[in-house]
């Protein structure tokens, strides 16, 4: 399912991000990226959807080597990955419905199917009714829950999430994980970058630890390991 192979990832400033990563994480896991800031998670992370491109080395989702496809083939490779992240990445302008069925648009999916999978996955992440409002009118965990329902609409067979819970408070961080939990119950692959000792080590799950771009641990039912 996603696949690293000696992958090695230099930014333009001389900063070594990643230090000959190895990885196979399988369909249908679901995977905590832990390790102190600067670690190379988010690097790791935008590999899986071709924001990064490695420096050496190969990169594969689902058999295919993304590291080496051509830049106009990055959107079809992008419908089977949705995204979320730690600051929701809303429209501001358009309002809940409209955001959620823009990832739709953009694969000129009918609009009739459209209409019909916006409002079940809005109401799958529980804001069938506040599909009119706009991001603002919402709070903190209801702008979340939207950025999840728009990376999830088109079915994906691999859902990232990079610090998902990271500005939002621990009540409202454990229903997104709840989310998670059914997400991944169906069947999808999730991987999630945290910093978040106390849901890592109360939902056990796999464990893939890094330091200074390398991974250093890789748990099943492991612990986040790190003070914080």
């Amino acid at each position: 399912m996603i696949e690293m192979k000696n992958v090695h990832k230099v930014y333009k400033n001389g900063v070594t991000a990643l230090n000959g990563v190895d990885t196979f994480i399988d369909a249908g896991e679901f995977v905590y990226v832990v390790g102190p800031s600067g670690a190379g998670k988010t690097s790791f992370i935008k590999m899986m959807y071709r924001e990064e491109s490695p420096t050496k080395g190969n990169v594969y989702i689902n058999s295919v080597d993304v590291a080496s496809i051509k830049e106009r083939k990055v959107p079809l490779l992008r419908r089977s990955v949705g995204v979320i992240f730690q600051d929701f990445k809303l429209l501001s302008k358009l309002t809940v419905y409209e955001n959620v069925a823009f990832a739709l648009e953009v694969i000129e999916e009918n609009p009739k199917k459209i209409r019909k999978r916006v409002m079940e996955v809005l109401d799958r992440v529980g804001l069938k009714h506040k599909a009119r409002f706009i991001p603002d009118q919402l709070s903190g965990g209801e702008q979340q829950r939207v950025a999840i329902a728009r990376a999830i609409a088109n079915n994906p067979k691999i859902v990232i999430a990079d610090e998902p819970t990271g500005n939002l408070d621990p009540e409202t961080s454990w229903e997104i994980m709840r989310l998670f939990e059914e997400i991944s119950a169906s069947g999808t692959t999730l991987v999630m970058a945290t910093h978040s000792q106390d849901i890592v080590n109360k939902m056990r799950k796999r464990v893939i630890a890094m330091e200074n771009g390398k991974i250093v641990r890789d748990e099943h039912r492991g612990e986040y390991g790190y003070e914080v």
